[in-house]
């Protein structure tokens, strides 16, 4: 009788554990999908803002909201692109780091 309370506590233990790497592999699956978007995102606003270098102090740049194209500041733009990517920079920090 010994051994069967042993085995159902040792087979209960199991089960937690699996119940646990289960919902590890999920926080791990969402937290690669959340460093995937914003991986993305810092590669797109670190190429605007390589093309509003490029840019002279006078060209236009328009900045979409909505369906409607909003003329915007060179500066103003540079400095917004420059903001969202400190704000990126700084998701990745507080972001835990997982090796597969």
């Amino acid at each position: 009788m010994g051994s069967t309370a042993a085995l159902k506590e040792l087979q209960g233990d199991l089960e937690n554990k699996a119940n646990d790497l289960s919902k590890l592999q999920k926080d791990i699956a969402k937290n690669h999908q959340v460093r995937k978007k914003y991986t993305i995102q810092l590669g797109e606003n670190e190429l605007v803002l390589k093309e509003l270098d490029l840019l002279n102090d006078d060209a236009n740049v328009y900045k979409l909201i909505g369906p409607v194209l909003v003329k915007q500041d060179l500066a103003e733009a540079n400095a917004n692109v420059r903001k969202r990517i400190d704000y990126i920079s700084a998701e990745f920090v507080w972001m835990p780091h997982f090796k597969i």
